[in-house]
């Protein structure tokens, strides 16, 4: 077996196969490393996993094959060999091989009847007399990471040792507690919220309204899962349970980044989706983090912190400087004497409940009139529970701060009344009609004088304007000429003049270029405004650009994603054909990766970074976008890096577009780039989303090892490519020596392996052996395993010769492949 099953993600795909199965109780037992207790219905696990050295104490999954684990009781004091066991004397105990006690649970009630410990299918572990009677612990009342359908999150208020909150991890082989935990907190006005370390909140999920919690994001309506919250004199709490026959397995995790998801499993992938989400594609989600009176608006074209409607940024000169915590102020008032008026916002996650009052009894219209009292100083009212039509009553006595407007479609999201002072009228002139009669028969003659010129001059100017507008109509047509009907419906993109594009690359000097690719050339640009921009210049020459051109603009307008490059417009005029992108100052991936001075500034955490972007990007581009799309071309010098060394996938030009219900297709024209192409694009002309997972695998084993896959040279390897060199360090148990020696001491060793074996298992010869990018990402967040890799198709440079010069032999199936970087949007 190789040494990378030692890491406990893989084992527990593998343990289960040798272990033993326990009775579904067991009493005045020893349970030992080996032996599983299982759930009556076989849903869950409960025994030891990890590896030779390290070893964990827990439950997991046992009829999903990726036997996720949901609750770990020795998280922050592993075993150090396979010799621990678990005794059932009183309570359970668990010891290791000096018979010295490393964790034990602590029982709510002394007894002195026979106990047996049970695990049932809820994934809760009862410790209970062996009547039934009374449970005196279970494993629900001390959450991990994991939130369970039927486990509590709150606390009761007779003590603080019944508060039941989840806490991330350090990483996926480490279960010991992190930095992050979710819980409820206050009493009056409990919410749910995210803390990081010692903090009062780090991030306020919202409070609860009937349906959910208001600011979880993508939280719709579902058929399979109902929220109930709980607030009582005894205990304040909220669960979820699954509704009768939905046959769903789903589970709530706290990442270790601190983003809180619903995961429910999908059979056809078999994987986890991601339902419910706290992340923040905009980063709006800390709390407060656009001042009073402001919030982040998904749904605009520029989303981020904004100004309510009918507000404006207190301080332009910081919110220029993106400082937004002075937040916004009333437009265009100058006092209030004029009176207020309560205007609705509607679908907003609601502002943070400090200096609010709540009384469930009132109707909406009764909270208005007693927000509206003179003197009231009440600044917004909505409802507490929105279920039916809406009841109860919060008023807020404060500005209001930490408010975001929900996704459309949400169902987190509600109306919020809020006090708006009336404008200011601005005062009428008076007129003098005596002097005016006098002044119209006075100066009659001479205002025909001066207004017979002027109407020429407007005439005139309206003449120019018009042939200036037909002008510019002309040119946006022939700008649009490439595009059939359907397609111009679907591109909302800014049309760059030629002009505005030769100013702003100074008339695309040398000075400004870039980079050349296959189809032309790269230049940066300054617009008049400031911003910086690189255009991708089509040559005239070229006899293959246009299709791509049109499938990149096509395509690529439809996306929004922070991980992929954003087109900001085109231009299309005479023989001109440009796009017009975002600029990336620190250029692409492969100016780092495979340079020998500035890999050096590319250390393990940055890299890191940069797997777990490419890997989110394509997830979007693959299920989560308005179409699945194939890229096609995914290499290291189409992964741009931002100012802050975001990845950002480019270069759409080969992407292909499928429908919902379509998997995979058949071309006669392979494209892409030799040494990132999978083996049944190659030699068959198939490809599929699996194709792109081959390229990202391939990305992959290059982002760890800096070297380049196609060319790879090793001295004792010679016929290797870096996929062969990565298998045969596998088979050798030396994977660490694949690292790139630039790194030094700055990488993370389950890091590194985590990503080796999602490469290897990413290049398998056959798709089907290839996890899906849903699969990749839930994997280096920590979640669930791969199975383990087989020995990839181009193992040798031979084995890839081979399947080249077949290709290009094969005269139904063309080849147009890239040898060189294609396109580099990048900072000189």
């Amino acid at each position: 077996m190789s040494w990378i099953y030692y890491y406990f993600f893989i084992l527990i795909t593998t343990s289960v196969a040798n272990a033993s199965a326990t009775d579904t109780m067991f009493s005045n037992q020893t349970l030992k490393d080996g032996e599983f207790l299982v759930s009556a219905g076989g849903v869950f696990e409960f025994g030891f996993f990890g590896n030779s050295s390290f070893r964990y104490l827990g439950i997991r999954y046992k009829s999903i094959p990726t036997a996720d684990v949901v609750w770990v009781a020795n998280g922050d004091a592993p075993l150090f060999d396979r010799k621990g066991m678990l005794k059932l004397n009183g309570t359970l105990q668990l010891l290791n091989v000096s018979n010295n006690l490393i964790w034990s649970a602590k029982p709510v009630a002394n007894t002195s009847n026979q106990l047996v410990a049970q695990l049932l299918d809820s994934g809760n572990l009862e410790l209970k007399e062996e009547d039934g009677k009374r449970v005196i612990w279970q494993s629900f009342d001390h959450p991990g990471n994991t939130w369970l359908p039927g486990m509590k999150l709150g606390f009761e208020m007779s003590t603080e040792e019944k508060e039941r909150k989840l806490t991330s991890w350090m990483g996926f082989a480490d279960p010991s507690p992190r930095r992050f935990t979710v819980s409820i907190w206050g009493v009056e006005n409990p919410q749910l919220i995210l803390t990081l370390e010692d903090s009062e909140f780090n991030a306020r999920i919202g409070y609860w309204n009937g349906l959910g919690f208001n600011g979880m994001t993508s939280l719709k309506p579902s058929s399979f899962n109902k929220f109930d919250f709980v607030s009582s004199e005894q205990e304040i709490y909220s669960r979820y349970t699954l509704v009768n026959g939905s046959g769903v397995f789903t589970r709530m995790v706290l990442k270790k980044e601190g983003d809180f998801q619903q995961l429910v499993w999908m059979n056809r992938t078999q994987s986890w989706d991601v339902y419910m989400t706290t992340a923040d594609t905009y980063s709006c989600v800390s709390y407060a983090s656009c001042g009073p009176y402001g919030g982040c608006n998904y749904t605009k074209s520029e989303p981020g912190c904004q100004c309510l409607q009918g507000f404006e940024p207190k301080l332009e000169e910081e919110w220029s400087a993106s400082d937004f915590s002075s937040g916004c102020k009333p437009e265009n008032v100058t006092t209030s004497e004029n009176g207020h008026y309560f205007k609705k916002f509607s679908n907003m996650k609601l502002p943070h409940l400090l200096g609010s009052k709540s009384n469930l009894t009132m109707s909406l219209e009764e909270c208005r009139s007693a927000c509206n009292n003179a003197t009231s100083n009440c600044t917004a009212y909505a409802n507490i529970d929105i279920r039916g039509g809406g009841s109860g009553c919060r008023m807020w006595y404060r500005g209001l701060v930490d408010i975001r407007v929900a996704l459309p479609g949400d169902i987190s999201g509600q109306d919020i009344y809020i006090r708006m002072p009336k404008p200011t009228p601005k005062p009428m002139p008076k007129q003098d009609n005596t002097r005016d009669k006098k002044n119209k028969k006075k100066n009659g003659l001479p205002l025909i004088v001066i207004l017979l010129p002027v109407s020429l001059a407007l005439l005139l100017g309206v003449a120019l304007t018009l042939y200036a507008w037909r002008t510019k109509k002309k040119s946006h047509l022939k700008g649009e000429a490439f595009l059939n009907e359907d397609q111009k419906q679907d591109v909302e993109l800014p049309l760059f003049s030629l002009s505005e594009i030769v100013k702003a690359t100074d008339n695309f000097s040398t000075n400004n270029r870039l980079g050349q690719g296959g189809f032309g050339a790269v230049y940066k640009g300054v617009l008049d405004d400031g911003g910086e921009i690189a255009v991708k210049r089509l040559s005239k020459t070229s006899s293959q650009g246009l299709v791509e051109f049109q499938n990149e603009v096509i395509c690529i307008a439809k996306l929004q994603h922070r991980n992929l490059v954003k087109l900001l417009g085109y231009c299309v005029q005479g023989d001109e054909k440009m796009l017009v992108y975002e600029y990336m100052p620190n250029k692409s991936l492969d100016f780092f990766l495979f340079d020998k001075d500035n890999s050096l500034l590319l250390d393990w955490p940055q890299r890191y970074h940069i797997i777990n972007g490419i890997a989110r990007g394509l997830l979007y581009l693959h299920q989560d976008s308005r179409l699945r799309i194939i890229h096609r071309d995914l290499k290291a010098s189409n992964i741009l890096l931002d100012s802050e060394m975001n990845p950002k996938i480019s270069d759409f030009g080969l992407a292909r577009m499928f429908e919902e219900h379509e998997t995979e297709a058949n071309t006669n024209k392979v494209v892409g780039t030799l040494g990132y192409i999978s083996p049944e694009y190659a030699t068959g002309g198939v490809f599929s989303v699996k194709s792109d997972v081959f390229s990202f695998g391939v990305l992959v084993l290059e982002i760890v090892s800096g070297k380049k896959n196609r060319g790879f040279f090793h001295q004792d390897h010679h016929h290797d490519t870096l996929l062969g060199h990565a298998w045969r360090l596998y088979k050798e148990e030396k994977l660490l020596e694949l690292v790139d020696a630039a790194l030094e001491d700055s990488w993370n060793v389950p890091e590194v392996l985590l990503s080796i074996n999602v490469g290897l298992s990413c290049v398998q010869q056959h798709p089907e052996d290839r996890p899906t990018m849903s699969s990749v990402v839930h994997m280096l967040g920590g979640e669930g395993a791969l199975p383990p890799p087989k020995q990839p198709r181009y193992f040798s440079d031979e084995t890839e010769s081979e399947v080249e010069s077949t290709t290009l032999m094969l005269p139904k199936f063309p080849v147009s492949i890239n040898e060189v970087t294609v396109t580099q949007l990048g900072g000189r």
